[in-house]
């Protein structure tokens, strides 16, 4: 009996090792496949990174958590080799990560309660986290007055953090919620009905069983 509880548990253990391994690559690299596609739209102050979806996955596995954490780290740390950010860059390897990690445990601990407010963790904490450092990495790189100004409405930030700020709030706020309540919800949805419909049919396959 002790034997097959030990082996429960170590198989147990390798099933989220493995899972959280795949999640990581998957987000990683769909994160990088973004990156090189659209380029700044994925990484400057408005982003659309299409692999954020994924950050829907803490509402059926616990192993996501780490997982999209550790594909958060991978793509951000390959993705400052890419744009040659040097040492700034590694502010988007530690507070992007820290960022996912955050989302993800808040999706993870409301997963059984409402799905829209489970879901506002990785906007409401990338909105928070992600305009504070990103002015810093683009001024490093000479960008920010590229990805600081709509010249066609004559507005531009550049040269003033609290505004870079704010139009970070803005932009990256915009890109999370169309990412994950446009894409990532439906996602959700289909992998909740997926998962009860398999649960409708293991129960279905054990009541038989029974009456045999």
């Amino acid at each position: 009996m002790e034997g097959d509880s030990s082996n429960q548990i170590s198989s147990s253990r390798t099933r989220y090792i493995v899972r959280a391994g795949l999640i990581a690559a998957a987000h990683a690299a769909a994160t990088l496949l973004i990156l090189q596609v659209v380029g700044f739209l994925a990484w400057g102050p408005m982003q659309f990174r299409i692999s954020e979806a994924l950050t829907v996955l803490p509402l059926f596995f616990a192993e996501a958590v780490p997982g999209l954490a550790l594909g958060t780290f991978l793509a951000n740390l390959i993705n400052v080799v890419w744009t040659g950010s040097g040492a700034l860059g590694m502010l988007d390897v530690v507070f992007g990560t820290l960022a996912t990690l955050i989302g993800a445990i808040w999706t993870y601990r409301l997963r059984n309660r409402n799905i829209i407010v489970a879901l506002l963790g990785p906007v409401i904490v990338n909105v928070l986290i992600v305009p504070a450092y990103l002015p810093i990495i683009m001024n490093a790189i000479g960008y920010t007055e590229a990805f600081y100004s709509i010249p066609a409405l004559g507005i531009t930030a550049a040269g003033s953090f609290a505004l870079m700020y704010l139009f970070g709030l803005i932009s990256v706020g915009i890109g999370q919620t169309v990412v994950i309540y446009v894409l990532g919800l439906p996602l959700a949805l289909a992998l909740s009905r997926r998962f009860k419909a398999q649960e409708a049919r293991l129960k279905g396959t054990n009541n038989l069983g029974h009456q045999r």
